[in-house]
């Protein structure tokens, strides 16, 4: 038997194998080594800035109002998180990225090749995921030995996981595709 596959479909299955390479890299880390500042500064503002990116696209593409809604949401408070970040960054000398991390672009470019009827379920897939990938990078920032970093962590992540819970939320509420 001769299996043909399509072009968005290997495009879609490299991208889960990189989520789950990724996701196991990232709970691997979580457990066996602490992140430094420059480690968090620049992870947490590429998040930051895929977030902004990606909500805009759902602006766009996504036919639920509610997950236009928290596609605003979440690039209103990642753009105020990555403000507060950028400031943090300047005073302790560190280098903010300046766009978002490889697999986000990825994740990104997988959304765009998703059909309208399709794509607010793969949003709000993805921003499980991705905020699930987050808040375990926040959490281990708050342990860090730089009082800054761990402040600033401990600080945003109530607001990381309300937009877990909302993410979820919503994600439940939608139809499976």
């Amino acid at each position: 038997m001769h299996t043909t596959y399509t072009y968005p479909s290997l495009i879609a299955f490299a991208f889960a194998a990189l989520c789950s390479a990724s996701a196991v890299q990232a709970a691997e880390r979580a457990d066996t080594q602490p992140v430094s500042a420059e480690d968090f500064v620049e992870e947490a503002s590429a998040k930051g800035i895929a977030e902004i990116e990606v909500g805009k696209l759902a602006l766009e593409k996504a036919t639920s109002q509610e997950v236009k809604d928290f596609a605003q949401t979440m690039i209103d408070d990642h753009t105020q998180a990555n403000q507060k970040l950028g400031t943090l960054a300047t005073q302790k000398e560190l280098a903010v990225s300046d766009d978002a991390e490889l697999i986000n672009q990825a994740k990104a470019m997988v959304l765009k090749m998703r059909g309208e009827a399709s794509f607010d379920k793969a949003y709000m897939n993805n921003q499980v995921m991705a905020h699930q990938q987050t808040i375990a990078l926040f959490e281990r920032a708050s342990q860090s030995k730089d009082n800054e970093i761990a402040a600033f962590a401990k600080e945003t992540l109530p607001k990381l996981k309300h937009h877990l819970q909302m993410a979820e939320e919503i994600n439940g509420n939608l139809p499976e595709q």
